[in-house]
C-alpha cells in the first residue's frame, strides 16, 4: 500500500483509488476476471510511468457475488476509505448503489450495465454509463440491418431472442419503437434463465423465419443457441449478439461452426492494439502481469482496458486542470472534458458532456469469419433522437 508512509524524508503521495465492486464468484464470472485483470494491469503500467501527476493509482477489487446488499457494503466500506469512483459491472448492484452515490456525490461508473436512462446527466449528475447503453446498441443493430436491406425495412422480419429478466428485456421498448417507425415486423422470443433450454424458442424461430435475429444473452447460452440453430438449419449469419460474446464462446461453439455470427461491440477485438502490446512488453514479458496471459486474449479484457483507460484519463485531466489531490468534483470535470477519446484506437471515440454521460453511444457490428472478427460497419450511433426520447421519458420519472 502507498498510504502516506514516510520513506526517508520523503512522504509518498496518497494514491488515486478506484473501487471495483464486482461479481467474482457467481453470475458474471465469464467476464469479471478479464475486466478486473485489465484494470489492475493498466494501474501497474501507469504507476511504472510515475502515476497521475506524480500520484500513484490503485484499484481495489472486492467481490459482491451479484448481491445488491453486498454491493452496498462494498461501496460503503470503500467510501469510508476515501474512494469516490466506483464500478460494479452488475445491473442489480448498480441500481442499488445509484441513489447512495447520487446523495453522497460520488462517481458511479456503469459502462454496459445499470439504468439506460442514466446517460441523462441533467438528472443523473454523478452516474456515468460511458459507452453504448443497451438501448443505443440495439438501435445500431437495427441501423445495420437497414443497411443490409438498402434502406428499406418494410418487408423485413426481425426476431429478438432474450433472457427473460431485466438485462434481456431492456432493448424491447427501443425495438418496438423502431419497428413502428421503420415498418419491420418484430417477433419476441423470451428465453428462461439460465438459458440451457432453448429448444422451443429456436423451433419457433425456424417456423417464423425472421430475416435477422438480435440476441441478448450471455456466456454459455450462446453455445446452446448455436446448437439449436444447427439443429433447426438456421444460418449462423442471422445471429447478431449483444456485446457479451467472446473468444471462449466462439471456441465452445467451434471456430468453424461459429462462422458468420455477428456481435455489436464498442471495443476493437484481437491483440493488434497499441495499449495491449505495451502491457505485454512492460508487464507480461517480464512476469509482472496481474493474472494468466490467457485472460488477456479475450475481447472482455479489451473491454476492461477501454473502461479503465477512460477512468484514468479522466483522473489525468482532473489533475492537469485542477491539480492534486483529485476530488469528486474535479474528476467529474475531467470526465466531462473527454472529446473524441478512443484510447489510441482501442474503442469507439467518446465525447462526454454534462448533458450526455454516455459519450455518444457508438458501436460497430463485427462478424466472425472462422479466424477473426471482421468489422461490418464503421463506428455508428444511429436513431439517437429515438433513443433520447426514451431516455428522457424514463429519466423524468426518477425521484431521489
Amino acid at each position: 500500500m502507498f498510504g502516506g508512509a514516510m520513506f526517508g524524508t520523503q512522504t509518498l503521495a496518497e494514491p488515486f483509488k478506484i473501487g471495483i465492486c464486482y461479481d467474482l464468484s457467481k453470475a458474471y464470472t465469464f467476464a469479471t476476471p478479464q475486466v478486473s485483470q485489465a484494470a489492475m494491469d493498466l494501474a501497474k503500467l501507469i504507476n511504472m510511468k510515475g502515476g497521475i501527476g506524480g500520484e500513484p493509482v490503485e484499484v481495489i477489487v472486492r467481490d459482491h457475488g451479484n448481491e445488491p446488499q453486498r454491493g452496498i457494503e462494498c461501496y460503503s466500506k470503500l467510501s469510508r476509505e476515501g474512494v469516490f469512483v466506483f464500478d460494479t459491472l452488475s445491473t442489480p448492484v448498480s441500481l442499488a448503489i445509484l441513489p447512495r452515490a447520487m446523495e453522497d456525490e460520488r462517481i458511479l461508473m456503469q459502462s454496459l450495465v445499470g439504468r439506460g436512462d442514466a446517460v441523462d446527466g441533467t438528472v443523473f449528475e454523478w452516474v456515468y454509463p460511458v459507452g453504448p447503453t443497451y438501448w443505443g446498441q440495439a438501435a445500431n443493430d437495427v441501423a445495420y440491418i437497414k443497411q443490409l436491406h438498402d434502406g428499406d425495412l418494410s418487408d423485413v422480419k426481425v426476431g429478438f431472442v432474450y433472457f427473460d429478466y431485466p438485462f434481456g428485456q431492456e432493448p424491447i421498448e427501443i425495438l418496438e419503437t423502431l419497428s413502428e417507425k421503420e415498418g419491420f415486423e418484430l417477433e419476441l422470443y423470451p428465453v428462461p434463465l439460465p438459458g440451457s433450454d432453448q429448444a422451443g424458442v429456436w423451433s419457433k424461430v425456424r417456423r417464423d423465419k425472421p430475416d435477422h435475429v438480435i440476441v441478448w444473452m450471455l456466456g454459455g447460452a450462446h453455445v446452446v443457441a448455436s446448437k439449436e440453430m444447427q439443429r433447426n438449419r438456421i444460418p449462423m449469419d442471422k445471429y447478431i449478439s449483444v456485446n457479451w460474446l467472446n473468444e471462449v464462446d466462439i471456441a465452445n461453439i467451434g471456430k468453424e461452426a461459429a462462422k458468420g455470427i455477428k456481435r455489436g461491440t464498442n471495443v476493437v477485438g484481437g491483440q493488434d492494439i497499441a495499449l495491449y502490446q505495451e502491457i505485454m512488453a512492460e508487464l507480461y514479458d517480464k512476469g509482472e502481469g496481474s493474472g494468466p496471459i490467457e485472460k488477456t486474449q479475450d475481447v472482455f479484457y479489451n473491454t476492461g482496458l477501454a473502461m479503465y483507460s477512460i477512468m484514468f484519463e479522466a483522473a489525468r485531466r482532473a489533475a492537469e486542470q485542477e491539480g492534486l489531490p483529485i476530488t469528486a468534483e474535479s474528476y467529474k470535470a475531467g470526465l466531462e472534458s473527454l472529446e473524441g477519446y478512443d484510447a489510441n484506437g482501442l474503442m469507439a471515440p467518446i465525447t462526454v458532456t454534462a448533458e450526455d454521460h454516455g459519450g455518444g453511444g457508438k458501436t460497430r457490428i463485427e462478424m466472425w469469419d472462422g479466424e477473426t472478427w471482421v468489422p461490418q460497419t464503421d463506428w455508428i450511433s444511429e436513431y439517437t433522437d429515438v433513443v433520447w426520447d426514451v431516455v428522457k421519458e424514463s429519466s423524468s420519472k426518477y425521484e431521489q
